[in-house]
């Protein structure tokens, strides 16, 4: 009794295990079965956290888990792997805009695998999977099997990740933070913040505006004061590098349902008439607008020509706002198209309803 007092001792004053511990410490099999209450509590923390599913396939078949953050050498390949069976990945859009040749996705029996060949600066950004849990037609993520890092591919020559174009616009929305998305491909880059006219560095202190090495410069309270054109500087063991600019625009349109409003040329038609029925929402830069409408002659499937887009428009004070418009078309106009043309505009605030009649002169 006394040798298993001195053994059983230690390991209630033993410290919690941290995820992944027993893979480090061996465990005392005879002291195992003594202690069922401890590993009750070890499993049911580890069953809170989400279980990693991410590696890395090496050199020689070896495999390594991966941390919030991996540095590769642009040029390398890479080859990740996602246990499970039904798996979906996520990686920087712009891979899949160009519909690159360089990534490779297979899904087998226990695992899916990416390859990522021949990298380059622009492939920086975050890579993460995720098991979806599928019943019939709806599946949905499972929360408790993920895995994600963020990877550099650092290039000397580019120590910014590059865009597809030279010139971007980033709108200042008083009700949330806005993002200067000048990301580094080194994350030791020191990186500043540069106003062009009048020209000198923004201040960032860390608050207000603060440095993500993981998405750029960060407005945490943006004003119309912060409006105008700004770039990054970088740099590291070299000349600096300049990033590309960034137009800053502040938002002038409260959130909320859209704004709409419905014209009609002409109210009253002749036979035959071309009539344009026209719906307009003017609302957030950044915000789409939905469009359906209800017209007389819908139900006999009448055909209508119906015509969406959108532009911005400068108010003159620095505000910026977004003109969306629909329109509906009715050629030949005919005795029963004569009626309340009605337009529901929807956004993620909700939906406005406007009507407009047409009569037959």
């Amino acid at each position: 009794l006394f040798i298993l007092l001195v053994i059983g001792q230690p390991a209630k004053s033993k410290h919690p295990k941290e995820a992944g511990e027993n893979k480090i410490k061996p465990v005392n099999k005879k002291v195992k079965p003594k202690m069922p209450k401890i590993k009750e509590r070890e499993s049911a923390d580890s069953s809170l956290k989400s279980q990693s599913i991410l590696t890395q396939v090496m050199d020689k078949g070896r495999f390594q888990k991966l941390a919030a953050t991996l540095s590769l050498s642009a040029g390398q390949s890479i080859e990740l792997r996602c246990k499970g069976s039904n798996v979906t990945w996520n990686y920087p859009s712009y891979l899949d805009t160009f519909k690159d040749s360089r990534l490779s996705i297979k899904q087998l029996d226990r695992y899916s695998q990416l390859i990522l060949a021949n990298s380059t600066a622009a492939d920086t950004g975050e890579y993460s999977c995720w098991l979806q849990l599928c019943n019939g037609n709806k599946c949905r993520k499972d929360e408790t099997r993920t895995g994600s890092t963020y990877i550099f591919f650092t290039d000397k020559e580019e120590l910014f990740v590059p865009t597809p174009s030279y010139f971007e616009i980033v709108y200042l929305n008083p009700d949330k933070p806005a993002v200067i998305p000048c990301r580094v491909t080194t994350p030791s880059a020191k990186v500043t913040l540069h106003r062009e006219f009048p020209a000198g560095e923004i201040e960032t202190d860390g608050i207000d505006i603060l440095y993500d090495v993981k998405k750029g410069f960060v407005y945490q309270h943006p004003t119309s004061d912060h409006k105008g054109i700004v770039y990054c500087k970088a740099v590291s063991q070299g000349a600096p590098q300049i990033s590309i600019k960034y137009h800053l625009l502040y938002v002038e349109v409260p959130k909320g349902p859209p704004s709409a409003t419905v014209a009609v040329s002409p109210n009253r038609a002749e036979v035959s008439d071309s009539v344009h029925v026209i719906c307009t929402v003017l609302g957030e830069p950044d915000v789409d607008v939905n469009f359906r409408w209800q017209y007389p002659g819908q139900e006999s499937e009448r055909p209508v020509i119906i015509q969406n887009f959108w532009r911005l428009m400068n108010r003159g004070t620095g505000h910026t706002t977004r003109i969306s418009k629909s329109v509906l078309v009715v050629e030949d106009f005919e005795a029963r198209d004569a009626g309340n043309y009605i337009c529901v505009a929807q956004n993620l605030q909700g939906e406005t309803t406007v009507a407009t009649k047409v009569e037959l002169n």
